[in-house]
């Protein structure tokens, strides 16, 4: 059983946990070193206090997930067999009675809900997400290695972003150039669609991009992050093209004192309020307060957006050991915008700046 476990289980004694039937992708991941993406098919770790997980995959995933060294026990399925039955099966034969048993609410879909209470019939339901995300806030030497690597390979797509900005081209052909040369870099899967917009588009914050096309005068926007082994980074930056205006030139160096603020603002035990507050004050006095309209980062992880949200009214400390973005922004609605985003480690020296990419004011010719 892998030591994440046995601390998973230590501290269901701790809270009088009785069992717990993960889920998700990410919980999937980091307790059984399995990845894999499930789509409608039933892939769970079921653990209880009495240890011995059990691991729940379709019997075509067998052998991918041996081979990553999960050495508990396994019940595998076709596409014709109910895995739901071969649980309650499963619980009969090894005298499990589950008075309660706590799921991920946030991914627990109703349906599967259902399916788990016919399993159990009369036991209690409990959301156990409070606990699985408090087990994965904090990061070990080894996450935050592989988490430092994602984030080089991030810089690397804003570069390529950069080096493929000429008059005429498209949005989208500045983007393709980004996941190709990613590819080559040996990265399958980006951690969200990718982001490349342009012009008056970067007021948007989650535009979409499409075959707009550059002129000198635009800012362009890059929001970007890859998977790598498992862990996702994320990036932002903006850059003008050719020419800036003094009233752009306003806009960026307002967002880039924002952002450094909120990075200096970021130390252990800190609540993560005070974080957004710092940025959002900066923006206000500015005058662009209406057009910063989110918050200022999130967790980062195995989930390119998890626990904790930071957010303005959070009043969780900063630990060492978190990883997180700050991202402020300014989105001017018919005009553009800016965003600037890092990805943050906690030390106990403070916040070390994993993403690297200059974010001093660049005007590409």
């Amino acid at each position: 059983m892998t030591n994440r476990l046995n601390l998973l289980i230590d501290k269901m004694k701790e809270l009088n946990v009785e069992s717990i039937f993960m889920t998700s992708k990410a919980n999937i991941y980091y307790y059984s070193g399995y990845l894999t993406e499930p789509h409608e098919r039933l892939v769970a770790i079921f653990v209880d206090q009495l240890g011995a997980p059990l691991l729940i995959l379709p019997e075509m995933e067998k052998e991918d997930a041996k081979a990553t060294g999960w050495a508990g026990e396994m019940l595998t399925y076709d596409d014709q067999t109910n895995p739901w039955s071969l649980f309650q099966d499963y619980l009969h034969k090894t005298k499990r009675n589950i008075f309660s048993i706590g799921v991920e609410k946030g991914h627990f879909t109703l349906e599967r809900y259902d399916q788990l209470s016919s399993v159990i019939p009369g036991s209690k339901v409990l959301d156990v997400s409070n606990l699985m995300n408090d087990m994965r806030v904090v990061k070990d030497k080894k996450e935050y290695a592989i988490l430092k690597k994602a984030a080089v390979l991030a810089d690397f797509g804003v570069e390529k972003g950069i080096e493929a900005l000429q008059d005429g081209a498209s949005e989208m052909e500045i983007l393709a150039h980004i996941e190709y040369s990613l590819k080559r870099e040996g990265i399958r899967e980006m951690s969200f669609s990718t982001l490349v917009l342009t012009g008056e588009k970067t007021a948007s914050p989650h535009g979409n991009p499409g075959t707009k096309q550059l002129n000198p005068g635009d800012f362009v926007l890059f929001d970007l992050g890859v998977i790598y082994d498992g862990y996702c980074s994320d990036i932002t930056r903006t850059v003008a093209y050719q020419t800036i205006s003094q009233d752009q030139k306003k806009v960026y160096e307002t967002v880039l004192s924002a952002q450094v603020a909120a990075i200096q603002a970021s130390q252990i035990g800190v609540q993560i309020g005070q974080i957004d507050q710092t940025a959002r004050q900066i923006i206000t006095d500015a005058g662009y307060g209406k057009y910063f309209t989110h918050r200022i980062g999130h967790g980062l992880g195995i989930d390119v957006h998890e626990y904790p949200s930071m957010h303005g009214a959070n009043t969780v400390p900063l630990k060492e050991g978190m990883c997180f973005t700050i991202e402020p922004g300014i989105y001017i609605p018919g005009v553009g915008g800016v965003r600037i985003e890092d990805d943050i480690f906690m030390t106990k020296n403070g916040p070390e700046i994993l993403t690297s990419f200059p974010k001093e004011l660049q005007i590409i010719s």
